[in-house]
């Protein structure tokens, strides 16, 4: 780790505001993503995110300097994200499809988009396809951990996952499709 973040850890452990700013500073970007990918843009994952940074700020003496402090920080907004979900969204997440498979060609219509195109599609997603996915794609956890965190089976964790792939291949489809459209119409209005 370097001195300078070993510098804003050991002046957060000591409750001292600057280095609670320099770390909000530094990660705000990161961790808010994080709370709008798993809630969507909206007033509610500002929520998540003060609440997760307060969490950061009150639990930073149980950081040990063992491991990535960003990956523990993230882990932290993560889990609190979960709990918003669990305490204010039903995500039915009890489907239960054995050993789906998934074509290649289910994640053949996302290959040309740009990452932010992918992450507004992802908050189309209904809220277990969503969290499934965002913990098994971007977050890198196994199935059995998202099982593990959401209280469901790994068979569910699994079939969310790929129901997640079919409805953004869907929903990029679509949106070619609407913008090969608007194209074709507005070059022959001209």
């Amino acid at each position: 780790m370097n001195e300078s973040i070993q510098h804003i850890i050991d002046s957060c452990q000591k409750e001292e505001s600057t280095g609670q700013k320099a770390l909000y500073d530094m990660y705000r970007g990161l961790l808010f993503g994080i709370c709008r990918r798993y809630i969507g843009q909206s007033e509610n994952a500002e929520d998540v995110f003060i609440e997760g940074f307060y969490k950061i700020f009150s639990k930073i003496g149980s950081f040990k300097n063992e491991g990535s402090f960003e990956g523990w920080m993230k882990r932290l907004m993560v889990n609190e994200c979960l709990m918003y979900i669990r305490k204010h969204k039903t995500s039915h997440m009890t489907i239960e499809l054995g050993d789906l498979q998934i074509d290649n060609q289910d994640l053949s219509a996302l290959d040309n988009l740009q990452t932010a195109d992918v992450l507004k599609m992802v908050n189309e997603l209904p809220t277990g396809y969503k969290t499934v996915f965002n913990l098994y794609v971007i977050e890198g956890y196994k199935h059995r951990e998202i099982a593990e965190l959401l209280g469901i089976s790994i068979n569910t964790s699994k079939s969310q996952l790929i129901l997640a792939k079919k409805k953004l291949r869907q929903i990029a489809e679509k949106k070619s499709i609407i913008s090969l459209t608007g194209l074709t119409n507005n070059s022959t209005s001209k």
